[in-house]
């Protein structure tokens, strides 16, 4: 195989969840434009229906699933709905997440669980709606996106911290178990990037400044520089890649 033919997505399908706006529509966008076909995933129909559209426009192949990642009914039905369809998926990428920022000896129940649910049980929830058709299968690419979080720790970012921390050892068990069934199961962890969430982020000054002094590239990521992780790991080029994090954040977490 050519170098350039193992980096083709061409025949495969890939659901991408919460990827009706920012980093997951990134990622979706760019698996497509790589040759996957793409279920699009999130729960506001609306908004996922023109995202949809925009890809379509784009020149990707792209299809609306809407459901709600920590709600295991719906993802069983959607899942479901979608093997009746005939969409086999070869590519799971558990994106959908959601933040909470408090202190930890401030922050209450509900906003330590929903962040535990939507980036951490969500990514469970989904992959063994998944992940049962590509044992049946012998083949899978499984992506998680951890974070920076996964390892490191900032103040009013411990739920967040705990539920990235807790992907991160998803991710290797479930590599561990589905390996010999022949799934790679990987994560990315980005470092800081300029999205809708961390928009308030960048417009600090002084935490603007903070992050391009911590960071050895000196700047915030592009999230279109996320695409390329995405890409090798949903490929055959990373067919003995397993259990592993792929950190893209400029070298943030190779400095001290």
């Amino acid at each position: 195989m050519n170098s350039q033919a193992m980096f083709d997505l061409r025949g495969k399908t890939a659901l991408v969840t919460g990827a009706s706006q920012g980093l997951g529509y990134v990622l979706a966008r760019g698996l497509g434009r790589a040759g996957a076909r793409i279920l699009l995933n999130g729960r506001d129909k609306a908004k996922l229906d023109a995202a949809t559209r925009t890809m379509r426009e784009e020149g990707v192949d792209a299809i609306a699933t809407a459901f709600d990642v920590t709600n295991g009914e719906q993802v069983r039905q959607a899942t479901a709905d979608l093997s009746a369809r005939g969409y086999a998926i070869d590519i799971l990428v558990n994106n959908a997440g959601i933040q909470r920022r408090a202190p930890l000896e401030d922050m209450d129940e509900d906003s330590f669980r929903q962040v535990i649910d939507g980036n951490l049980t969500s990514a469970f929830i989904v992959t063994r709606a998944v992940v049962r058709d590509m044992i049946a299968r012998k083949q899978g690419k499984i992506i998680n996106m951890c974070s920076l979080m996964s390892d490191l720790g900032r103040p009013s970012t411990g739920n967040y911290a705990a539920a990235k921390g807790g992907l991160r050892m998803l991710t290797r068990a479930m590599a561990t178990e589905w390996a010999r069934h022949g799934i790679q199961v990987n994560a990315i962890g980005p470092g800081y990037f300029i999205t809708d969430m961390t928009k308030s982020l960048a417009d600090d000054v002084a935490f603007d400044a903070w992050i391009k002094q911590r960071t050895p590239a000196s700047r915030w990521g592009n999230p279109e520089e996320l695409v390329g992780a995405a890409v090798f790991l949903a490929s055959d080029a990373a067919s003995f890649v397993n259990g592993q994090i792929l950190y893209v954040d400029g070298g943030l977490s190779a400095a001290i």
